[in-house]
């Protein structure tokens, strides 16, 4: 009994808190937390300090999401594991959208989930080949659920690139907006019957391969759950602020308006899936990493996207169409071209994702070089 309570005490929980932070020294950054949300009240236009202070309560928000993702996924599988990650970690984004929507900024919402796109299947998916590679040299992966993620990501980039080419044709833009609510329609219900398969009827072909390393000492699944709601309030409620003080931080920083969603928006809304995806690579547990990259891809463009299209008649100030520049058409395109090669071959090495990571840096860089008035 006295154990127990030893165990349990303040100065178990003191101890066990420490051994959280030494294992996981990112998490220091949770004082930023209290911190943003002080600023926020005291000081609502400092958009350049609330932006810097937003991503560092993000980071450490990201780490206990990933901690407490992986003790899930331990015990429920990588498939399930992995469209729990990509779900809670697309509610930043989905946070992030539904605030730019209700402002009127669909050249933000658009970009942002263009960016979360093409974020996730070159630069996660980069990054957790890389950084697995790294330490283990060659890793295996289940190529059928990664080419099912990837054809789920040529029907969602077809529904994209339709109205864009139906508008291009000189049809009206009544048209176009009702098209765009059909496709959302459409792919909202492709999205449920693919969880179906994967998670039901056909759960066989999505089974993990390889053998992950032991982890001794996880949480329990009644904590992990606790943490994963109250860490997924916090993020959405620093999202929030984020959301507010990011375009007039960006213009002081010399970032375009296509930079800032493409690019900045879908980072830091991706952290907490970067974090475990990288996380579960290093551990050798790369059939995960491509599950959360390419699933939450897939979410965004089937589920995310389709969605702020349907709110966009209750909470935006007029409906918002699926039709995207052309631009960002063509690096959703190639994104999933990407994708689909990487993952063809069941196998990562760590140079495979420095390709990736390099076609990302080459999108990056245009759009962080380009023209506002072009952006």
């Amino acid at each position: 009994m006295q154990d127990v309570q030893r165990k349990h005490g303040p100065s178990g929980l003191v101890a066990t808190a420490m051994a959280e932070l030494r294992a996981a020294p990112l998490l220091a950054l949770l004082v930023f937390v209290p911190v943003v949300i002080l600023t926020d009240i005291a000081a609502p236009d400092a958009h350049t300090l609330l932006f810097i202070l937003s991503v560092l309560a993000i980071i450490p928000l990201a780490a206990l999401l990933s901690r407490a993702t992986e003790a899930v996924s331990a015990r429920t599988g990588d498939a399930v594991g992995g469209l729990l990650n990509a779900t809670l970690g697309n509610l930043t984004e989905l946070v992030i959208s539904l605030a730019a929507l209700q402002a009127g900024q669909y050249l933000l919402v658009k970009a942002s989930i263009a960016g979360a796109i093409v974020t996730n299947t070159l630069f996660m998916l980069g990054g957790s080949f890389l950084l697995g590679g790294l330490k283990h040299h060659l890793q295996e992966f289940n190529r059928v659920s990664a080419r099912f993620q990837a054809s789920l990501l040529f029907l969602a980039t077809v529904a994209l690139f339709v109205p864009s080419l139906v508008s291009r044709a000189d049809q009206g833009a009544e048209m176009v907006q009702a098209l765009s609510l059909g496709l959302a329609v459409i792919l909202i219900a492709v999205y449920a019957m693919g969880m179906l398969f994967s998670l039901k009827t056909h759960r066989e072909l999505f089974a993990s391969v390889g053998e992950a390393e032991e982890h001794h000492g996880g949480w329990g699944m009644s904590t992990s759950i606790i943490i994963l709601v109250v860490v997924t309030l916090f993020v959405a409620l620093i999202s929030e602020v984020f959301v507010g003080s990011v375009q007039a931080a960006a213009e002081k920083m010399g970032m375009t308006p296509a930079f800032v969603g493409f690019i900045v928006v879908a980072l830091v809304g991706a952290a907490a899936e970067m974090t475990a995806a990288f996380s579960a690579a290093r551990a050798n547990r790369l059939d995960l990493s491509v599950s959360i990259a390419l699933g939450s891809a897939s979410q965004i463009a089937l589920f995310v996207a389709p969605v702020l299209v349907i709110l966009s008649y209750v909470i935006g100030p007029e409906p918002m169409s699926l039709q995207f520049w052309p631009g960002a058409v063509a690096m959703m395109f190639l994104a999933m071209l990407a994708a689909a090669l990487l993952s063809n071959g069941g196998r990562g090495a760590w140079y495979v994702g420095v390709l990736a990571l390099a076609v990302y840096a080459i999108f990056g860089l245009t759009l962080f070089l380009l023209p506002p008035a072009a952006s």
